[in-house]
């Protein structure tokens, strides 16, 4: 995918603020069908939300300024995304970044922005957990075609491996954050933190795997009001759940492999099982976080 440039600043603005601040692993494709990233210089650019200190506490909200650092050159195995505190330091966008901004809202970070094809991820097992292009056996990956919605993670969440899902043919959790499925008309960025509210969950297995897709929408996207559940999306985004599901079964397709699996029914489940999901993940994170978890390889950098 070829690397665009720009330089723009993403803004955040949280609900108690007037200023405030992943993911899929899939396979290469043709140059042809990769989309352009929305980085070039290395110079952080500024994003602001609410911070937030203790694990399950969204009360416990104080304002910080964050900024995103590209290192490396984009569409390399060296490239990185990292988030820095308001001193320059760098912090972690899975662990540092709170999930919960009160309301039904939370934050949502951009990994992979839509109508592009690079696979771009949270690396769990790095210091400081950067967003970087995923690889195998050495070679960047790519999904075999555009992704249609903006694609990341929720923070502080995290799918337990060792935690067998009766309502989803006990599949086990995947060791990674929740993924987030963004339906609003904006490309975002790479390492952008949105404000999002959660419409519907779609509980894919991938290879015996349970990777959760949390569908929601920007606070920002001009039809937000409209759609609260997901009844909503079907009345105002008609077709829009079916396609997510449709392009999670199919994607791997292309490179040889059997079409994903989903729990419930093969349909997507309304808010409240989404809100659900969510706090049985960020559960999760916090007993990770307090070692009353095995971590593994993976970072609590």
């Amino acid at each position: 995918m070829a690397m665009a440039a720009t330089a723009s600043a993403n803004r955040f603005v949280a609900a108690t603020s007037t200023a405030a601040l992943h993911g899929l692993r899939s396979r290469s494709a043709p140059s042809c069908h990769r989309a352009s990233f929305l980085f070039s210089s290395a110079k952080p650019r500024l994003v602001s939300f609410i911070s937030r200190r203790h694990f399950l506490a969204p009360s416990a909200l104080l304002k910080s300024d964050f900024q995103v650092r590209e290192e490396g050159s984009p569409e390399t195995l060296d490239y990185r995304v990292f988030f820095l505190d308001g001193s320059g330091k760098k912090m972690s966008p899975w662990h540092d970044v709170p999930l919960h901004l009160g309301d039904g809202v939370y934050n949502f970070i951009v990994e992979i922005p839509k109508e592009t094809s690079a696979k771009m991820e949270v690396a769990t097992d790095e210091a400081y957990t950067p967003i970087k292009q995923d690889t195998k056996k050495g070679k960047l990956r790519y999904y075999p075609y555009n992704i249609n919605w903006n694609y990341g993670l929720l923070p502080q969440t995290w799918e337990d491996p060792s935690f067998a899902n009766a309502e989803v043919e006990g599949a086990f959790g995947d060791n990674d954050p929740v993924d987030v499925v963004e339906i609003g008309e904006r490309r975002a960025n790479i390492g952008d933190i949105l404000k999002v509210k959660p419409l519907a969950a779609l509980a894919m297995i991938d290879e015996g795997e349970l990777d959760w897709k949390i569908v929601a929408i920007s606070l920002d996207d001009p039809r937000a009001s409209l759609v609260n559940d997901a009844d909503d999306v079907e009345k105002h985004f008609p077709g829009t759940l079916t396609a997510i599901r449709d392009w999670f079964r199919d994607y791997k397709i292309p490179d040889g492999k059997p079409a994903n699996k989903f729990g419930l029914g093969n349909k997507a489940a309304n808010k409240d099982y989404a809100l659900k999901i969510i706090t049985e993940t960020n559960e999760s994170w916090a007993k990770l976080m307090k070692r009353s978890a095995p971590a593994g390889d993976l970072s609590l950098v």
